[in-house]
Order: C-alpha cells, then sequence, then structure tokens
C-alpha cells in the first residue's frame, strides 16, 4: 500500500543552475570569451549568485543562491541576465539561453586535468556536445526521500521535456526536434532517466559502481536528467534545455518544487507501465521529437494522448503544492502564455522563418526584459 502524507505548507528550498553560451551575431556560431565576460560581471556574485566557467569556453553558468520564493528567484535571474546581455552587447555578441546554438563551429574546451579526460573518452562524440541545460535543485529531508521522490518522478519527465523544450537546431539547421540537446545527452555513459533504486544505499552502491566506466569519471560525472546531489541535500533536475526567458527558468523551477512536494507526499501517480524502463525511454525521446505539438505518453495510463491534456493533468495534480507555496499564478501564466506561443523550440523556429538576424534578435531580448 502506498503511504501518502500532506502535502507541507512551507515551501522547500531551491536553487537553478543556468548554462549560456556567447554566439557572433551573424552566423550564430559559439565564440570563446566567456572567461573575459565572466571576469566583467564578476560583481554580480555579491548580490545574485555565482558565475562560473563550464566546459566549452564559449560558455558560462550561472548558480542561484538558496531560494525559497519565486519573487526572489526572478529577481537574481534577471540581474544575472541583464549583466550577461550588456557585457555580451558590448562586445558585439548574442548571449543565448538555449539547447543548442544555431551556428557551425566547434568552441574550444576550457583548461583543467578533468575537462582533458572526458574530452578524451568521449572521442568523435566531442564536436556535438555544445549543449547547455537548466538544471534545478529542490531541497529533500534526506537522501532516503530523494529516492523515492525519483522514483516518483521518471514518467513525469518526458513531459516536463516537451513543455521547456528549447533547441530545435544545431550545425546551422533545424534538427526536426523540438529538444535536440536531449538527443546529444543521451550519448554520454549515464544518460536519460535514471533506473529505479531501492532505497539511498542501493543508489550509493550502484552510482559507486560505476565511476571510472566511460565519461564517468566521478560521481559528479552521473549525467542521468535526474540525481541526488554531491554537494547539497537536494534532488536535481536536468531534463530542462535552457530556458530563453527569466520567467521561464523560474516557472521550471517552481514546478519541479511542487512535483518534488507532490512525489515526496506520495500524492503523484502513475500506471505501473508508464515505469517500465522501455517505456519511460521511449516517452523521453518521443518528447525530444514531438515537443507540445502531438501527443505525449500519459503517466497516468501509459498511453499516448495529446500533449496539453498530458500537462494538464500535471498541472491539475500539483496545484495545492503551488496554491500553498503561493507559486500557482506564476507558474500558471507562463504555461498559458507557452500554450499561447508555444515553447522555445516553437519560437525558436518561428524567428528563423523570417532569418538568422530574428533568431538573434529573440536570443538578445530575452536578456534585457
Amino acid at each position: 500500500m502506498t503511504v501518502t502524507h500532506p502535502v507541507r505548507r512551507s515551501p522547500r528550498t531551491f536553487g537553478v543552475e543556468e548554462e549560456m553560451i556567447l554566439l557572433e551575431p551573424d552566423t550564430l556560431a559559439p565564440v570563446d570569451v566567456a572567461e573575459d565576460v565572466i571576469a566583467e560581471i564578476a560583481d554580480v556574485e555579491a548580490t545574485v549568485g555565482w558565475v562560473e566557467s563550464e566546459f566549452l569556453k564559449a560558455q558560462l553558468e550561472f548558480a542561484s543562491p538558496v531560494l525559497c520564493e519565486g519573487d526572489a528567484a526572478e529577481r537574481v535571474v534577471r540581474e544575472f541576465r541583464r549583466a550577461l546581455g550588456g557585457a555580451a552587447d558590448r562586445r558585439g555578441l548574442v548571449p543565448a539561453s538555449i539547447g543548442t546554438p544555431f551556428g557551425r563551429g566547434v568552441s574550444s574546451v576550457a583548461g583543467g586535468d578533468r575537462y582533458a579526460r572526458f574530452v578524451d573518452e568521449l572521442g568523435a562524440i566531442r564536436p556535438d556536445h555544445r549543449i547547455q541545460g537548466l538544471h534545478v535543485h529542490v531541497g529533500i529531508g534526506s537522501r532516503e526521500e530523494g529516492v523515492r521522490v525519483m522514483r516518483a518522478l521518471r514518467p513525469w519527465l518526458a513531459p516536463l521535456i516537451a513543455l521547456t523544450a528549447n533547441s530545435p537546431c544545431f550545425e546551422g539547421a533545424d534538427t526536426g526536434f523540438a529538444s535536440w540537446r536531449t538527443i546529444v545527452g543521451r550519448r554520454f555513459t549515464t544518460a536519460s532517466v535514471p533506473p529505479i533504486f531501492a532505497d539511498a544505499a542501493d543508489y550509493e552502491r550502484r552510482v559507486r559502481a560505476l565511476v571510472g566506466i566511460g565519461t564517468t569519471l566521478d560521481t559528479a560525472s552521473i549525467y542521468w536528467m535526474m540525481r541526488l546531489a554531491e554537494r547539497y541535500p537536494t534532488v536535481e533536475l536536468r531534463a530542462f534545455d535552457a530556458q530563453l526567458s527569466a520567467d521561464e527558468t523560474v516557472a521550471a523551477a517552481l514546478l519541479s518544487r511542487a512535483l518534488v512536494e507532490v512525489a515526496a507526499a506520495g500524492q503523484l501517480p502513475h500506471h505501473e507501465a508508464s515505469a517500465h524502463a522501455e517505456l519511460v525511454d521511449g516517452a523521453v525521446w518521443h518528447a525530444a521529437r514531438h515537443g507540445l505539438e502531438g501527443e505525449l505518453v500519459d503517466p497516468t495510463t501509459a498511453e499516448l494522448a495529446p500533449a496539453w491534456s498530458v500537462i494538464d493533468r500535471m498541472l491539475e495534480l500539483v496545484a495545492p503544492a503551488l496554491a500553498a507555496a503561493g507559486d500557482e499564478e506564476r507558474v500558471r501564466a507562463v504555461i498559458e502564455r507557452t500554450r499561447a506561443e508555444g515553447n522555445g523550440a516553437v519560437r525558436q523556429r518561428a524567428a528563423l522563418a523570417d532569418g538568422r538576424p530574428a533568431v538573434a534578435r529573440l536570443l538578445r531580448s530575452t536578456f534585457t526584459a
């Protein structure tokens, strides 16, 4: 029998990590100046969070402080984006919060022995490793609770990918996928949806067994779409493409918090078959391919259903948690805009129909709002 617990009224803490890439405005290809940009905007760390280098010299990552409220999250994300937008503009570049860059061109890898080992292991995969994600940390009471949450969330990762898909283009062309980043990420040693773990000890034992195999250089190199964080008492959701706008980033984080809350309370249902490894993995591929334009696997029935009916079902399930945290209006506003205008993938394609300058304008606009 499933044990349920009431949804708490005291909201869990959360945090966001946004990966960005700097692009040349005409070709939209990566430009290796992240180190200089990070040095210029270092003063934002005093007020909004941390800005660090990433795998590529054209990339950087923003990590928020521990957050409790949506207003605080929106403030720090917007302030960081304004600072980055200004630094990019002064260099004549386009800052981009997208899952994959549009233009051709391979960025150089940042320095360090760890990255050098990683590159050596990637082999021919390395040139395609130009991906940017949004990672959301949500506080958990224990690693045992984290494992239970991960188990419940597995079938719901595909709808989250569809809702937030924002990487339709790569190597100067439309890939036909809503989230090409999801497909590229499936090439890692640990990729896609994590397996089911019996408990925290089982999780730790199986993660440690992977270290040294392929690209799993250490426990921080576990690249499942969801994992227990090593340095923080959080479950980390890694399924999201980097989001076009600040409010989409915040909405994804608040929706993640609500899903974790409901999952921890034992109130996030799914059909038994929807958790089967082959179906949950197939559902992820399908969501990455079609986004919100078609059907998704409904976790409550394990069958295909119109994408928006699945999203609406998810919202119905988390509505009490969103309301208890005061987040419902903010999240619903973003989702209703997505329903009307499309997710990032749809909006990028619409801009691309008017040419690359329109894509550049779209990307820039999300750093000045």
